[in-house]
């Protein structure tokens, strides 16, 4: 388990496509529209029906597939792609999916979003039984159980019991020489989406921002526990369990989808935008304007201004060629990062009281910089207003967030944050709104409107399993009751 809070880092990024001409052509545009989900590696395999053709490396997608041959020696009308951020394991070119898996009875490749949350104990059984794992990533485990079972069973009852028996928030996605296989944990934690292409090729993506770069018409959301098979007759639908109830990462929403995706029917952008405007009216501000956190913010700072009636100016500007500050060794290095990044326009600010809305907090130092950035460039006030709740508990489905030592809000109130960060006045959107911001339409009676927002109340929709121990470790004595009680119900 990681030892400390890096950042809110992206988890990953997947992308798959069916039965169309130069597949891995299509594969490499779908996952430049999802680089925002990974940056630490990139890769794609294919096939024509009779081999498997593989090509990954570390970096953005423009450095793993620097040459014209690295895309030209992935032949076949059919393909999967994965952009990473590690969530587990580390970052070598070992970990960098998807992964490729020669077998006597047929090759299988592996690219999946998410983390299992008994990724370990599974590991460690599988590796006492005789597995010998070639990655130290989580995503392996399917694999193994996969190769255990098909000792008894065909391939696909042997697949829907592997996928029974990992547990978290998982997308994975599949590919053999015949079909390609998409599967989506049974709260749907992780997003995936379906879409056709022109020529009746069919394309299964993180986000639909991905399907738009290569004109596919969107299809539907893959649902909780579904099991989607596509092969030379069309696209099937199957369900690995139906023991199901949608509770969809809330920070998708919130943070890491790209505002142009549509989740479950609700348009990112326009859910980050009600998320201003519900911020406005429970954490309104007396100021002259409202200064978004490029990039992530703009939406939500939108509809924060719009509801007050006031400008929403561009106070910061972000460079857009400066490495992310999450990756930085030290804290010097990443305070710096920051000065690197952003920079406050003083013709806009200066003498002007301020509100600056960001999509989040995790540590409070990036939110310090910036405070402290708009009063050296003159602003009179600044006023912190945080467009989703105070972020007190750790993710374990997929988000580079699973301990709570670096989790400012987890220690300290809001009026403790105030001071630490120094700005005029600091305010956080409920959970209440961010759920009726959000306002998943298919939610049906699924608990917090379908979403995940364990972040923020500690309340998750799995067991923790592996990580169990160490979170209670972390809670204090009255947290620790509370959960309790929680679980009781």
């Amino acid at each position: 388990m990681p030892n400390e809070v890096k950042s809110l880092n992206e988890e990953c990024g997947v992308f798959g496509i069916f039965g169309t001409k130069n597949a891995s052509q299509l594969v490499y545009l779908g996952l430049h529209n999802l680089q925002h989900r990974g940056q630490e590696g990139a890769g794609i395999v294919s096939t024509d029906g009779q081999q498997m053709y593989q090509h990954r490396d570390r970096g953005l997608l423009s450095k793993a597939f620097a040459h014209r041959e690295d895309l030209d020696k992935l032949v076949g009308d059919a393909a999967i792609g994965h952009v990473r951020y590690s969530t587990t394991g580390q970052n070598s070119i070992q970990n960098v999916q998807p992964f490729l898996f020669h077998f006597h009875d047929g090759d299988i490749a592996l690219a999946h979003n998410g983390n299992l949350v008994n990724g370990t104990s599974l590991r460690q059984r599988l590796e006492e039984n005789g597995a010998v794992f070639q990655t130290t990533t989580d995503t392996e485990v399917l694999i193994h159980l996969l190769r255990e079972k098909m000792n008894q069973q065909e391939f696909l009852p042997a697949l829907k019991a592997s996928l029974n028996e990992v547990h978290g928030g998982f997308a994975f996605l599949m590919l053999q020489k015949e079909r390609m296989i998409a599967a989506l944990d049974p709260h749907g934690i992780r997003p995936l989406c379906i879409g056709q292409l022109a020529d009746g090729a069919y394309v299964i993506a993180s986000e639909s921002c991905a399907l738009d770069i290569v004109r596919a018409r969107f299809v539907r959301d893959v649902q909780p526990g579904e099991l989607v098979i596509v092969d030379r007759d069309g696209l099937h639908i199957d369900h690995f369990t139906t023991d199901t109830q949608l509770a969809i990462c809330s920070m998708e929403f919130i943070y890491f989808a790209r505002p142009d995706s549509v989740i479950h029917g609700v348009t990112v952008h326009n859910a980050r935008k009600r998320m201003g405007r519900l911020l406005a009216l429970e954490q309104p501000a007396d100021v002259d304007m409202v200064v978004p956190v490029p990039n992530s913010a703009l939406s939500a700072a939108a509809g924060y201004a719009e509801e007050l009636g006031v400008p929403n100016e561009m106070g910061l500007v972000k460079n857009q060629y400066v490495a992310r500050t999450f990756i930085q060794p030290n804290q010097a290095l990443r305070v710096e990062g920051v000065r690197r990044k952003l920079s406050a326009v003083r013709g806009v600010v200066a003498g002007k009281k301020v509100a600056v809305v960001d999509d989040s907090i995790v540590r409070g130092t990036t939110s310090k910089q910036i405070v402290q950035m708009l009063y050296d460039a003159g602003a009179a006030e600044v006023h912190l207003r945080i467009a989703s709740p105070a972020f007190r508990f750790p993710c374990f489905y997929g988000i580079d967030v699973s301990t709570r030592a670096e989790l400012i809000a987890a220690h300290y109130s809001v009026g403790a944050m105030r001071e630490i960060i120094g700005c005029d006045s600091l305010g956080f959107l409920s959970v209440d709104s961010l759920i009726k911001a959000i306002n998943i339409p298919d939610a049906g009676k699924a608990a917090f409107g379908g979403l995940t927002v364990a972040y923020f109340n500690g309340q998750y929709p799995t067991p923790l399993e592996d990580y169990e121990a160490g979170y209670l470790a972390s809670l204090n004595r009255q947290e620790q009751l509370a959960r309790k009680e929680r679980l009781k119900k």
